[in-house]
């Protein structure tokens, strides 16, 4: 029997940058500052078939197709329809947890909350197959070893260059040999979390679970609960993919865009991890959906006519979940000094939260003396700023700016602190020179590691215009600044395949002079 094909539904979520609150964050009531960015990840969900077979009634599986273009991959799997367990039948390669349980507790959550009509007309969407295919923004990956090979300076003009959701393969040294394994180099944007949201939540609107929006402003969104339902099953279905709990700062990021961040009690999806394995997907989606979320959640951007830098050192990524797992060790052992550290570490970043809402108080209240300060302190290296202090609203704005500079020395001075004493590299000495080099420039307001820091990309606010010199001092410290720059913007629906496009939003957003 022939069915009506349904749209495909492509969905896109985005990275993250954690500017406050690495470590911290990992434990209530403690917050943190989640910058969502421009560099997004994109699901698009359609039929895999467009015929219904006449037996298909009788069928106890349907497939489900994964395809990810850039890491030239391409599994098949088979679904159950009465357990909602999807198990890989093609190489073992090709697995992708955080998909394969996107799939499965983004199917349980319809059946947690269908009629039976509704149902019945699931049924006939599944019977016509899933073709799921997922692509990262450039920015999710590190092409530095490819720009090196082929001459290229280590600029944004040169990443500019490449053609969106270009293959990771070629980050290999030797990518002769369809058997050659990719060397996937990321860049610390979260690219999971963000990959598990955009699944999950083209998924729930293909299966009508929720109805997002796809305007890309975030005051004209109309669909929290929605947003909300993508929230827990996204959260749910990374965790179990992770086989742990974390903070998940990233996935609610990838959900509502930048924000001021709590973390959930972790007991509200306790029993996902204890049923992940015991065939009870739909009632424990029917626990998750209805549980007690208590995570808090603050609407948050940089002031107005700052912009966020990410640079890409080429000293190698770190493994997070083990810098976090020697931090929890020297809590334990020494519980009397890493209490005190947390203590100031906690105050410090209160104090970089205060005077970055404070500067975006004063840009909506006093618009022409805070434009006037940020441009002319963007040509001005920060020990100049108070100069420009010539009446009382500029004034205001300086002290602001240099109350934030201030605070951020103190987080990295106890972020340094925390590391020596637990034997990890949280901000290694050649992070250090690179930082205290960047906030020393013209223009910087800000510089750090983001999240739980060690080699990853480091991350800089500049002011105004100055971000320019502030790329072209990176290139010359071998530091290759990212298109990344910050975009409030949770997940949204998009209209077309987003490879249709010639150009992405953040290769149209660079300024090449």
């Amino acid at each position: 029997m022939c069915s009506g094909s349904p749209m495909a539904v492509v969905a896109s979520a985005p990275g993250k940058v954690l500017m406050t609150g690495g470590y911290l964050i990992l434990e209530r009531p403690n917050s943190g500052l989640a910058l969502s960015t421009n560099a997004r990840f994109y699901a698009i969900v359609k039929p895999l078939y467009e015929e219904i077979k006449p037996d298909s009634w009788a069928w106890g599986w349907t497939d489900v197709k994964l395809t990810s273009p850039q890491l030239s991959r391409e599994g098949m799997y088979k679904l159950a329809l009465k357990s909602l367990r999807i198990q890989c039948i093609s190489s073992s390669e090709t697995q992708n947890p955080f998909v394969e349980n996107a799939v499965q507790y983004s199917l349980a959550a319809a059946h947690a909350t269908f009629d039976k009509n509704k149902m019945e007309l699931l049924h006939k969407l599944l019977l016509q197959g899933l073709d799921i295919t997922i692509l990262g923004g450039n920015d999710f990956y590190s092409y530095r070893n490819l720009l090196e090979r082929r001459g290229l300076p280590l600029t944004p003009e040169s990443l500019a260059t490449l053609p969106p959701f270009s293959s990771i393969t070629l980050n290999t040294e030797d990518a002769i040999g369809a058997s050659c394994r990719p060397e996937v180099a990321k860049t610390g944007l979260g690219s999971s979390a963000a990959m598990t949201t955009a699944v999950v939540a083209a998924l729930l609107h293909y299966f009508g679970v929720v109805r997002l929006s796809s305007s890309k402003d975030p005051q004209e969104r109309k669909d929290t609960e929605a947003l909300d339902v993508v929230h827990k099953i996204a959260q749910t279905a990374h965790c179990i993919a992770q086989g742990k709990v974390g903070s998940g700062f990233d996935v609610s990021s990838a959900v509502y865009g930048s924000q001021r961040y709590v973390r959930f009690s972790p007991e509200v999806i306790s029993s996902a991890q204890v049923s992940a394995n015991a065939g009870f997907l739909v009632e424990v989606s029917a626990d998750v959906l209805k549980g007690k979320w208590d995570h808090e959640r603050i609407e948050f951007s940089l002031p107005p006519l700052m912009t966020l830098l990410l640079g890409e050192p080429g000293t190698g990524g770190s493994s997070t979940p083990s810098m976090v797992g020697s931090v929890k060790k020297w809590q334990k052992s020494d519980p009397h000094k890493s209490q005190e550290i947390w203590r100031r570490l906690s105050e410090a970043n209160s104090v970089l939260e205060m005077q970055l809402k404070l500067l975006s108080r004063l840009a909506k209240e006093h618009w022409d003396a805070y434009k006037c300060v940020i441009n002319n302190c963007s040509m001005l290296r920060s020990d100049k700023w108070i100069e420009q202090a010539s009446e009382p609203n500029k004034e205001d704005v300086i002290k602001a700016l240099l109350g934030a500079k201030d605070a951020m020395l103190h987080i990295r001075y106890h972020m340094r602190t925390m590391g020596e004493a637990a034997g990890v590299p949280i901000e290694p000495e050649s992070q250090t020179r690179l930082l205290d080099a960047t906030m020393n420039l013209e223009g910087v307001l800000l510089a750090g590691v983001p999240g739980a820091g060690g080699y990853d990309a480091v991350f800089a606010v500049t002011l105004g215009g100055s971000s320019t010199n502030v790329t072209k001092v990176w290139s010359s410290l071998n530091v290759l600044a990212l298109l990344v720059t910050e975009d409030p913007r949770g997940v949204s629906l998009g209209s077309t395949d987003p490879r249709t496009n010639e150009i992405t939003s953040a290769v149209s957003a660079i300024h090449i002079e």
